[in-house]
């Protein structure tokens, strides 16, 4: 079922941090695309083995983060792996995983990792109440044990940048030390999208609502 939904949809969650709009600097003020979206055609012969790649999988061909990392093949081909790991691949169970993915997306306020993860959540089974909370910036009530262990493991782990003996221990007795370290890789990927595609303004897919609206906490 994994490898069915990845390839529709991974193009839209691996990449999660896509066109993140985040709350701790100003927009450029240049309207001019700092990365004018590429083409197949455009793609020179260090880009377009990635990009074959990428276009197997992708419904929106080599477009959000695939854009920017493209001026970059070596790291965009390690990235696209590294995405399929932490999607696909990964330990941590799928809800949990796609619920710390949210957590990263609202600390930044990331509009497509919150637009494209948001329903993969809910699929996997993450109550929309949860995500409705988490959307408005609580803590959300009502999580299960688990749940609430990957709340307070990934918020603690980036807004203080460590983890409490206390945290550590619930988690020692809810995951291996693998899914400890998967879990960890997971929320710090998706901070270093959110501001690579921060850096890059991309923005939502035209036509398309952005979750956090303007003036908003």
């Amino acid at each position: 079922m994994k490898s069915a939904i990845w390839m529709s949809s991974l193009m839209f969650a691996a990449a999660g941090g896509w066109f993140a709009a985040v709350m701790f600097a100003p927009a450029a003020s240049s309207k001019e695309p700092r990365f004018p979206q590429l083409t197949m055609d455009q793609l020179d012969e260090k880009q377009k083995p990635l990009g074959e790649q990428i276009m197997k999988i992708s419904s929106v061909g080599i477009g959000g983060p695939y854009n920017p990392l493209m001026r970059s093949p070596v790291l965009g081909q390690r990235l696209f792996d590294l995405f399929h790991y932490l999607r696909w691949e990964t330990s941590v169970p799928t809800k949990l995983n796609e619920f710390a993915i949210l957590i990263i997306g609202r600390q930044w306020r990331s509009q497509v990792e919150w637009y494209a993860h948001a329903p993969l959540a809910a699929k996997a089974g993450l109550a929309p109440e949860i995500i409705a909370e988490l959307k408005t910036g609580k803590r959300p009530s009502g999580m299960g044990e688990d749940e609430a262990l990957v709340y307070d493991f990934v918020t603690e782990l980036t807004t203080t940048h460590k983890v409490s003996d206390q945290t550590y221990a619930r988690a020692k007795k809810a995951f291996n030390d693998q899914q400890i370290v998967d879990l960890t890789g997971v929320a710090g990927n998706y901070v270093m999208v959110a501001m690579l595609l921060a850096m890059a303004e991309e923005t939502v897919p035209s036509g398309k609502e952005p979750p956090f609206k303007e003036g908003e906490k």
